[in-house]
This record gives structure tokens, sequence and C-alpha cells, in this order.
């Protein structure tokens, strides 16, 4: 178990053991139970942030896959303890001996929520339409689930790994790469490739972003998916999504019923609803919030860190081209200070971008320990003339790698212009966009970011961040995106940890982003939760819930 308590009930401490050690695994839809076979219980879960989209393939932020994965399902899922591959929509699977041609033999009897059913030429119409993505779709949305695993659509065969998708009848599917790509099913048990119903991608313009949602407009599909999971969608409205347990799942159902997820933005506010008995749980739990939950004896669930924070330096920005401007800032950062009030107990100092728990950690990567005497010298030494760095940063959320971001900015805008910088804010809240405005490169010198895994693996890091030239760091570094792609390439073992080393190593030399933490996130739970399928990557359904 990573975090720690300073106060907290006997029962706490036994649930965090279960949740964080792996020792105990949660039952998955597949199994049995002694659950009752109609769920009649409902849930409101409160979530600190709102979806953005109910479309995994269009969307990366922990809150709109939070929702679609209890609607939609992969061809495999991934087992809660190790992060390996299991049975989902496919029973099984086999690969050619050039590693280029995968075949799934999917599971019979599955009817999507529209009562078509899930055959394999759905499955190549998901395929086909992540590959065929319009431009309109992908070019203001950086590192899309798609792009990040296949590294290219139709319009670059060339450089995409997918080359094409083939049916046998209706229960059997093959997928066809470039290249070899070892961990291919791991990357599969993302929520960006949950399968959906064809003709609902049809029906409701999953393509076309016609209808407004808050500030930015999404597809019918995208306020309304459909799939094959343990819950269907019934309503999105203001700040509640309700779905209903699906009545033909081919999985056990459990026991809810109608599940709510209802975004509370104030942590306080969630807390409050805890207690009042208006949600059965919330996620988001803050530093400040762990004294009061603990000392009430409430549950208290926390993951495994899987989760990096950043800042993130756009080179593209003036001065922030200089290597020494962007050396002065990794020095001048008191990550000690950030870690220790700002964020939950358990959680790591990061100094490169993927979690220690993948075990390709560099023990060489260059280290920016705090230094605020060197940070001026660079300075002083650097093209940096005193301009105005705008810095950009969320309000009112809690992010599962940015549990308080304006805290956490305001101690690193000190720590910065300490040593000599000229920092001009800039808040954003995250409702407004906030995440698509900074990967997207909208002119920000600095801002705050984070990335939660959602497969196991290196490239699950490195791919979306370093990858590819990002607007969002001005990063080109041909020689560090070849390294990726081969990285990613190589089978389990010392050559790909090597590769994965080499990598980290200079990342840190060029500076692209500083790594802040590797933060545990938490959530809360009302006494009537007696089992909940905590997950590193969120990979948290519903229907394993158990209520006493």
């Amino acid at each position: 178990m990573r975090g720690r308590l300073g106060v907290a009930s006997a029962a706490v401490a036994v649930l965090l053991l279960a949740g964080c050690t792996g020792a105990r695994p949660e039952p998955s839809p597949t199994t049995t139970s002694s659950s009752p076979a109609t769920p009649s219980a409902s849930f409101v879960f409160a979530t600190p942030a709102a979806p953005a989209n109910l479309d995994p393939a269009l969307t990366r932020d922990v809150e709109s896959t939070r929702v679609t994965r209890q609607v939609m399902e992969g061809l495999v899922t991934a087992d809660p303890n190790t992060g390996e591959p299991r049975p989902s929509l496919a029973q099984s699977w086999t690969t050619s001996a050039d590693g280029r041609t995968w075949t799934f033999a999917l599971r019979p009897g599955v009817l999507f929520h529209d009562g078509t059913a899930f055959t394999a030429a759905a499955v190549c119409a998901n395929f086909q339409r992540w590959y065929t993505m319009p431009v309109s779709l992908r070019s203001d949305r950086a590192s899309l689930g798609f792009q990040n695993v296949f590294g290219a659509y139709s319009d670059q065969p060339d450089q995409s790994l997918y080359r094409g998708c083939s049916t046998q009848g209706t229960t059997r599917v093959t997928l066809t790469l470039n290249d070899q790509f070892p961990t291919l099913l791991k990357a599969l048990s993302a929520p960006a490739f949950a399968i959906a119903s064809p003709a609902s991608l049809t029906s409701k313009r999953a393509d076309q972003l016609t209808e407004r949602r808050g500030d930015r407009f999404v597809s019918g599909f995208g306020q309304h998916p459909v799939g094959t999971g343990p819950y269907r969608f019934v309503s999105w409205r203001g700040n509640d999504v309700v779905l209903a347990s699906f009545d033909r799942y081919w999985g056990e159902r459990g026991q809810i019923a109608s599940l709510t997820f209802r975004t509370i933005r104030e942590p306080l506010q969630r807390l409050a609803a805890l207690r009042a008995g208006t949600v059965d749980g919330f996620d988001g739990v803050t530093r400040e919030a762990f004294a009061p939950l603990a000392q009430a004896g409430d549950q208290i669930v926390q993951r495994d860190p899987y989760s990096v924070a950043y800042l993130g330096i756009n080179q593209d920005f003036g001065p922030l081209s200089d290597p020494k401007v962007r050396q002065a800032i990794a020095y001048a950062i008191d990550k000690p200070t950030l870690v220790k009030n700002y964020f939950v107990d358990g959680t790591e100092i990061a100094n490169q971008f993927v979690p220690p728990r993948l075990a390709v950690t560099s023990d060489t990567v260059q280290r920016y320990d705090t230094d605020v005497a060197r940070a001026k010298q660079l300075l002083s030494a650097s093209s940096y003339r005193g301009q105005a760095i705008p810095f950009a940063y969320p309000r009112t959320v809690a992010l599962p790698y940015l549990q308080a971001p304006e805290k956490v900015y305001a101690e690193v805008a000190r720590q910065l212009t300490a040593v000599g910088l000229n920092i001009k804010p800039v808040p954003i809240a995250w409702a407004d966009g906030y995440a698509d405005s900074v990967v997207t490169g909208s002119g920000y010198g600095l801002h705050l970011l984070g990335l939660t895994g959602t497969y196991r693996d290196p490239d699950n890091f490195l791919g979306p961040l370093f990858g590819a030239p990002s607007p969002e760091f001005g990063y080109r570094n041909a020689q560090v995106f070849s390294k990726i792609d081969r990285a990613r390439t190589l089978p389990d073992g010392a050559d790909r940890t090597a590769a994965y080393r080499n990598i980290a190593d200079q990342i840190s030399s060029d500076l692209p982003a500083v790594p802040l933490a590797f933060p545990v996130s938490a959530l809360a739970l009302s006494p009537r939760v007696s089992s909940y399928p905590v997950s590193s990557t969120y990979d948290e359904v519903f229907n394993a819930v158990r209520l006493g």
C-alpha cells in the first residue's frame, strides 16, 4: 500500500489494503457471485468534473471514459491486478509468427443496446471508422487513442501501423498490421477502442460535430453512446449523466439498476453530499479532505500511482526555445515542497515520465534537484531578457494527477518568480476546454497538465507525450520520435527496457516538460458499499460494485 493516513479507522485501513496491494482481485463482469440476478439498487457517484464527450474515440479525459466504460466494451479488458489482457467481447485470440496478424474469436449472442447484434462486421466497422477519422475531428484533439497506438490514419497509410480488418463469418475477425506490435492486446483494453453500435454511429452522425454541449460541439453519438456494456445510456442533463442496467447484458449485471454520475466541482461540496447521503461515493479526494474523512470512519480507497503530473514547456514560445531557460525552470522547482503540501500522501516525486511500476526507470536521467543559485546563473547566461511568460493552469477542478491545480500553480509560479522569471498567470476553467487549449499549443509558454495511463505499458505514456511533433511542447526531436517508434515494436525483455531508459535520458536532457509527481488518487465511499473495483487505470465498472 503506497498511501498512508495520519488518523484512520480499522475499516479504512482494511479497505485501503484490499484496494491498493492487489492481494484480492475484485469480481469481474464475467464472473458469478451471490448478487441478485435482477439489479434493484440506485447509486449516485460524484465526480469533480463533467465529461467532455461520451464518444471514447474522441476524448482522453478520465470523466468521459469513466462513463463510457460502463456503456461500451472492447475486445479485451485488463486484469485489475496485473494489467494483463483478459477476454471481453473477444473470448480468445491468436497471432501469427511474424506478429502482424491477430485473429479474435468473438463472444456469440451479444447485443448492442439498440438491439442490433454484435458481430465481426461491427468490429471492422469500428476499426474502419477510427482509421478514416475525418481531419476535422482530429485536427484540434491531440493524442487520440487510435493515433497514439497506430501512428497515423488512412491519409498516411505508409506511416500507420494499421493495415486492415477482415471477417470470417460472424464471430471471427482478423486485424492485420504493417509491423509487429507486441503490446497490441494491452492497448486494445484502453477505452478508446470500445466497440460502438455501427447502426448508432450512423444514425447519430458520430463523425459530425453538430450539437452543442457546454462550450463545445459534439456529435449525437457523443451525447448518447450505444455499446454492449452492463449499462445503457439514459440521459445527460445538467450535472447528471444517468445510466440504467441493460437487461440483455451478456455478463453479470451486478446490483445497481440505476447509476448516476453527478458533477460536483468543489471538494467540500462533494464531502457534504456524501455526509448528507445524496451521493454514495465521490472521486477527487483532496489532501485537505483526508483527515475529516478518516476521523469520521468513512471509507477511503486509494489507487496506486499510474499518472504523471508535469509542467509543460512550449519551445515555440520565444525564450523557452533556449535550453538554458528550460534548465533554469527545472532547477527552480521545489518538487518535495509541492508533493508534501498539495498531493495525497504516498505520491512520489517524478524525475521522468514513466511510472516506476512499469520497471523501465532510468538511473541516468538528468536530475534537476532544486538549486536556486544554479537556476539564476543559467537564466543570467541565457537569452532571456525579462519577457512575460504566460503560464496557463486549470481552475475549478480536481484532476487525478492534480487534485489542487490552483495551489500547485501558485507555488510553482512563486518559485519561478524567485529566480527571476516574469510569470503572467492565465487561469482557464477546466470546463471551458482547458486541456484542448494547452495541448493544441494556444500560445502559452508554460502550463500544468498530466496524463493518466489507460493500459500498462511505457508506450502509453511516452507515445502520446513525445512520440510525434507536438504543438503542446513545440518539441521536434526526430531522433526521439524514431526511438519511441522502435521501442514499441520490441518484445518484453532487456532490449526493450534499455530502449525506454535511453529515451528517458534524452527527454530529460531536452526538457520539453518537467515531470513533477506520480500522484496517488483517492475516492470516498458510503458505508453501504462493501466492495469497489479500484483500478489504477480507472477501469472501474460499476456492475462489480458490491453493496452491503
